[in-house]
């Protein structure tokens, strides 16, 4: 997600022709990786940019980078002459020190320093940092919606065959309400994520509110079946014997990046003009 869509969706729509040839092709073949580097604290706060470009040199620090270790391409939010944009660094160049993170679901991740790397600008400005962010968000919201899809089926399965108290636990109506909840949620979220994406594919004026509506649903809704998920299949279900635990870990990471549901919330209404 980080070097296919993130990445990749920043050349496409910033890169000069002779960008995109020397990475575009690596990153689908998969000899290079790219990703994203955005924000300079605890939180997703894109807006918030101390990195600085001058003369041709990157100056600054990014948290929480999606495969920071793994990448041998940076995609750098950085304020230059003409304001914030977006500039290719090489993950290799000297003036890049990276720090290994390990995130809640075991997936990699990376804190950076730039000290005077040479980058290259891409073309759009603020602009392109929304709309790379924006293809981020809904990509990510298409995996937390589909991996929360697979969990409520996967504790519905459960629910159909397990048997306590003389009874295949399915019967019992507490569950059954739980269950109702969990789908009728899980509708909502796929139809917010496919507006989204919708959206996308239509160059809509609308992408960023139906973008934030979509991470902010799908956010609470990959918690409420992950944690469902594991209380449903009660003691394995707190076990690295069953799979529960590793959606449980994914939905806290995925939640996080690229913003929470709180910052979402927050985006919508400024949106919205409240």
């Amino acid at each position: 997600m980080a070097s296919g869509l993130a990445a990749a969706s920043a050349l496409v729509l910033g890169g000069s022709e002779e960008q995109k040839s020397e990475w575009l092709p690596k990153i689908a073949d998969g000899s290079a990786v790219a990703t994203l580097a955005i924000d300079e604290g605890p939180h997703h706060k894109p807006e918030k940019v101390e990195t600085r470009f001058e003369g041709g040199k990157l100056t600054g620090r990014k948290t929480f980078v999606l495969e920071g270790m793994a990448a041998n391409l940076l995609i750098v939010s950085a304020t230059g002459p003409g304001g914030a944009g977006l500039y290719l660094v090489r993950a290799d160049d000297a003036g890049v020190q990276r720090q290994r993170l390990q995130l809640a679901d075991s997936r990699g991740a990376a804190n950076i320093e730039f000290n005077g790397a040479a980058a290259e600008p891409l073309s759009g400005g603020p602009e392109l940092v929304e709309k790379v962010l924006d293809r981020a968000r809904a990509g990510l919201c298409a995996e937390m919606l589909g991996a929360a899809v697979q969990a409520f089926e996967t504790t519905l399965d459960y629910l159909k065959t397990r048997v306590q108290f003389g009874q295949v636990i399915g019967s019992f109506q507490a569950l059954q309400h739980r269950a109702a909840k969990m789908f009728t949620d899980l509708e909502l979220s796929r139809s917010a994520v496919e507006a989204a994406l919708t959206a996308i594919d239509n160059d809509a004026p609308d992408v960023a509110e139906l973008v934030s509506l979509a991470k902010a649903k799908m956010g609470d809704t990959f918690h409420l079946v992950s944690n469902e998920m594991v209380q449903m299949h009660g003691g394995i279900g707190m076990t690295d014997a069953h799979d529960a635990g590793f959606y449980l870990k994914r939905a806290r990471a995925a939640e996080a990046a690229f913003g929470n549901q709180a910052y979402h919330r927050d985006r919508y209404a400024r949106i919205q003009g409240y």
